[in-house]
């Protein structure tokens, strides 16, 4: 955030398209791998195999959040103390961060390993594909501190404005990870052929040489965040940093943790109508991936922009940056999701080899997708606010539209009323468009009255 930047309003846009486009291609090229990998399973190990990734997923997302929110917080932080120029302090709160991940990162992976088969029968996973989903959550859950590390170091990067570094390696992993699945999961190259736990080994493979490369490059090229002494001396928990990290951390860690709570019971709902229904809900929620690439990739940039123009002392141009993201949310978005729309059928048919489950997938797409829009729009409003360190208040609107609208919705329309699964469906919109006025009128009431600054300033 220099000070040409601050004065020309093309040079910010400049800047932040050079910032959001490969944030955006990394979330599609991301998106295309998981792509890959459920095709080889859908295609070749059948939709039981896919209703079993599908079924584990929501748990596997209930922990991951605490690796997003600590992700989240630290890349505020560390973009408020570049903005500031500190890079003594910007260096400080990456060594934190990365010492508390560790210590997270295995308590999860411990808990989520030895849990899963518990937690897989109380979610009513189906008979069927439950010693499958077992069997490939426990790859994940073990090698947990693996994907955390990799995650938060990513977020780093782009809190200091480098989003190309992290989208190179990307495409590293995910060529990785489909040069690894054809053989891991049908035993070619004299390797065993371990089924659908080919396609969590193929994973972990990817990510774990990818976080290797990575640092050595980061060494290699003297990049502001290797990870060198300095980082290392602070690679303990301390109490100023880690109080400014818990505090954007936890929050955010809660919203994602509501999010994928109410996942579990939702699927919950979905897996009442059988397999399929399961199958259909995964692979609808992998496409919707793809409607949600803008509105993710703009919060991101948004909430990177934000904490380093307020970083820099420059509050004026906060609204210009949300402004900036909100116009290409519906922009990008629309664009995506219209051609969802157009081509619903061919998109789903080329997951699934079951008419049936197309037609329920389908359903889905049409009721839910046109609604991302909207979440695209309340996403930039959030991540506006949190990057200015509010986060309390978008956090309870985010739990109140999900426990009080979302689910009790879903369990109502889908129970009680002649919709059946596709209230289920209809059920997103709806908290989407609630979320979005609450969130809204807090952001117009309450936070454009807050007088604003940097969480560390000194």
């Amino acid at each position: 955030m220099n000070e040409q930047m601050l004065q020309d309003d093309q040079q910010l846009r400049k800047a932040f398209f050079n910032f959001l486009i490969p944030v955006m291609l990394a979330n599609v090229l991301q998106s295309v791998g998981q792509v890959f990998a459920m095709f080889i399973v859908g295609r070749n190990l059948g939709v039981d195999a896919l209703a079993a990734i599908s079924a584990f997923f929501p748990f596997f997302f209930f922990l991951m959040a605490f690796a997003i929110g600590i992700g989240s917080g630290s890349s505020i932080l560390v973009g408020q103390t570049f903005g500031a120029g500190n890079h003594a302090k910007m260096k400080e709160v990456v060594g934190v961060t990365l010492a508390f991940t560790t210590i997270l990162s295995i308590a999860v992976a411990i808990f989520g390993g030895f849990f899963i088969e518990w937690i897989l029968r109380f979610m009513q996973t189906p008979a069927n594909i439950l010693d499958m989903s077992i069997s490939y959550a426990q790859i994940l859950f073990f090698t947990l501190p693996i994907m955390f590390w990799y995650l938060v170091y990513t977020t780093f990067m782009r809190g200091v404005g480098d989003s190309k570094t992290p989208f190179l390696f990307l495409v590293i992993s995910v060529v990785l990870n489909i040069a690894f699945l054809p053989p891991l999961v049908f035993g070619w190259l004299g390797l065993p052929a371990f089924g659908l736990n080919g396609a969590a080994y193929a994973s972990v493979l990817s990510n774990l040489v990818t976080m290797i490369l990575l640092l050595a490059y980061l060494h290699k090229t003297k990049h502001l965040l290797r990870f060198d002494k300095t980082i290392l001396q602070h690679f303990k928990l301390k109490k100023d940093i880690l109080t400014s990290l818990l505090k954007l951390a936890i929050p955010a860690s809660i919203s994602m943790v509501a999010i994928s709570v109410a996942e579990i019971a939702v699927i919950g709902f979905v897996n009442a109508y059988g397999s399929d229904a399961t199958a259909a809900y995964g692979v609808v929620n992998q496409v919707a991936s793809y409607a949600q690439v803008p509105a993710m990739s703009i919060a991101i940039a948004t909430s990177v922009f934000v904490a380093q123009a307020l970083g820099a002392n420059s509050t004026e141009m906060i609204k210009k940056i949300r402004q900036m993201g909100v116009r290409i949310n519906y922009l990008l978005g629309g664009a995506i999701i219209l051609i969802m729309y157009l081509f619903a059928e061919p998109i789903l048919a080329f997951f699934i080899d079951s008419h049936e489950t197309v037609l329920i997938a389908k359903n889905y797409l049409y009721i839910a997708f046109w609604s991302y829009l909207i979440f695209g729009h309340t996403q930039t409003v959030s991540a506006t606010m949190r990057a200015t360190g509010v986060v309390l208040w978008p956090t309870i609107f985010l739990v109140i539209t999900i426990w009080v609208v979302q689910v009790p919705l879903a369990f109502l329309l889908s129970h009680y009323t002649s919709l059946e699964l596709n209230g289920v469906w209809l059920a997103y919109p709806i908290t989407f468009c609630v979320h979005f006025i609450m969130q809204y009128a807090y952001f117009k009431l309450g936070w454009q009255k807050r007088t604003l600054k940097a969480m560390l300033s000194e």
